[in-house]
C-alpha cells in the first residue's frame, strides 16, 4: 500500500468500529453436539472476535487500521486488547476499557463445513465510554471505513466520515425483523460499496437471482458486490458500467468463521490499491478461501506470506488449468519473488491458534 499513499493522505487507511468478543473455537467435531452427551473436540483456539476479525484481516494485509471499540475490564478484555494492539499493530487510541464491565464471549463449534455459535454479553454502559452508539461522534480521518449496517438504525459517524472524503464500505447482517426494506438502511446513501451475500441481496431487492439483485442495488449505492458462496462473487459498478464475476476457489473448509470479514478486507485492499474490479473480487475470494482452512476468525486471516506460499504451491500442482491460473497472475507483480528460507520450511497451512489465553499476559 505504500506506493499508493501520499503525504496528503490521512494517517489511517481504514477505520472501523463495533463490538469485540473473545472467541473460543472448537474444531474436529464429527457431528453436532447431542443433548445429554459430552463431545470432545480435536482442536481449540482462542482469539479476539466480532469486529476484531475485520480489523485483523485488514492489518495483516498491510493496511494501517484504527479500531474504536469497548473492551471489558477483565482478563479476556486485556488479552483481546494486547492481541490487537501489540500483536497486530492495530491503533486503539479511540477504544476504551470500561471499568467493571466484562467481555462478551462467543463459543463456536465447527463441523461439517459449518459452525454453531453460542454468545453472551451485555451492552457497555453509555456513560462509561465516550462513544456514540458504538462509534466516536467524530471518527478519525481515514482513506476508507468499513461499516456494518443495522436495519432501521442510523449510525451518525458514517455520514460524518463520508463528508470528510472517507470511502465507506458496508456489509449487513440478517434482518431479524423480516422486513428486508432497503429504505431502512438509511446510511447506505453515504456508502461507496455494499457487500451483502446472495440471500440478503435477493431479499432486499426482491430479485430472483443474485446477479439481478446486484444490478438492482446499484440504484442505491455506486458499487454492489454480492458473494455467491461456493460459486464465487459478482460485482457491478454503476459509475463505470463494469461488471465482473469470479468463481470461488475450491478448498476443504475447516471453519468458516470470519470468512465474510476477510473477503471484505481483501476487497477494500484491492480498491485502495486501484486494482481492476475482477482482480479485487479474485483477491477477496482468495483471502476468504485461505481463511476457512484454519479455525477462528481473526486467527485465520491470511497475511502476504500465506498468500505468497499459496501462489507458489498452486502453480506446482499437476493438472491445474491454465485459465484458472491466469485469473491470479496479477499476484506476480504484488508478491516477493522468493519466500525466506524460514517461510519455505514452514508447514502449510500455517497454524496460529493456541489452546488457551493463559499462556501469555500483557505486562
Amino acid at each position: 500500500m505504500a506506493a499508493h499513499r501520499t503525504s496528503d493522505d490521512p494517517p489511517w487507511d481504514v477505520y472501523l468500529t463495533g463490538p469485540v468478543f473473545l472467541d473460543i473455537i472448537f474444531t474436529g467435531l464429527d457431528s453436532a453436539p447431542v443433548r445429554g452427551t459430552e463431545s470432545w473436540a480435536r482442536g481449540m483456539g482462542s482469539s479476539p472476535g466480532g469486529v476484531a476479525n475485520m480489523a485483523t484481516a485488514l492489518a495483516r494485509l498491510g493496511l494501517r487500521t484504527a479500531l474504536a471499540a469497548a473492551f471489558g475490564d477483565d482478563h479476556y478484555g486485556e488479552y483481546c486488547w494486547d492481541a490487537l494492539e501489540r500483536g497486530e499493530g492495530i491503533d486503539l487510541s479511540t477504544s476504551r476499557t470500561v471499568p467493571g464491565w466484562h467481555s462478551s464471549v462467543t463459543v463456536s463449534m465447527a463441523y461439517e463445513g459449518e459452525r454453531t455459535m453460542v454468545s453472551h454479553g451485555h451492552e457497555p454502559p453509555p456513560e462509561a465510554v465516550p462513544l456514540h452508539e458504538g462509534a466516536p461522534a467524530c471518527p478519525p480521518p481515514a482513506r476508507a471505513a468499513v461499516a456494518s449496517l443495522t436495519p432501521g438504525k442510523r449510525a451518525p459517524w458514517i455520514a460524518q466520515a463520508a463528508a470528510r472524503g472517507t470511502r465507506v464500505f458496508a456489509d449487513v447482517g440478517w434482518d431479524d425483523t423480516g422486513a428486508w426494506d432497503l429504505s431502512g438502511l438509511t446510511d447506505l446513501a453515504h456508502c461507496e460499496a455494499f457487500l451483502p451475500n446472495a440471500e440478503e441481496a435477493m431479499r432486499y431487492t426482491g430479485a430472483t437471482c443474485p446477479r439481478a439483485a446486484a444490478h438492482a442495488l446499484t440504484a442505491h449505492v455506486p458499487l454492489a458486490v454480492v458473494t455467491l458462496g461456493a460459486e464465487g462473487a459478482y460485482a457491478v459498478d454503476r459509475r463505470t458500467g463494469e461488471s465482473a464475476e469470479v468463481p470461488a476457489i475450491a478448498v476443504e473448509a475447516l471453519d468458516p468463521t470470519g470468512a465474510g470479514d476477510v473477503f471484505v478486507a481483501g476487497f477494500v485492499t484491492g480498491t485502495l490499491a486501484g486494482w481492476p474490479l475482477a482482480d479485487r473480487l479474485a483477491f477477496a475470494g482468495l483471502t476468504a478461501a485461505l481463511s476457512v482452512q484454519e479455525f477462528g476468525g481473526s486467527l485465520s486471516a491470511p497475511g502476504w506470506s500465506e498468500i505468497a506460499a499459496w501462489w507458489r504451491r498452486v502453480q506446482s500442482v499437476e493438472g491445474q488449468t491454465p485459465e484458472a491460473l491466469r485469473r491470479y497472475t496479477f499476484l506476480d507483480d504484488l508478491l516477493p519473488t522468493l519466500l525466506s528460507a524460514q517461510e519455505e520450511a514452514a508447514p502449510w497451512p500455517l497454524r496460529r491458534a493456541v489452546p488457551t489465553i493463559g499462556f501469555g499476559r500483557s505486562a
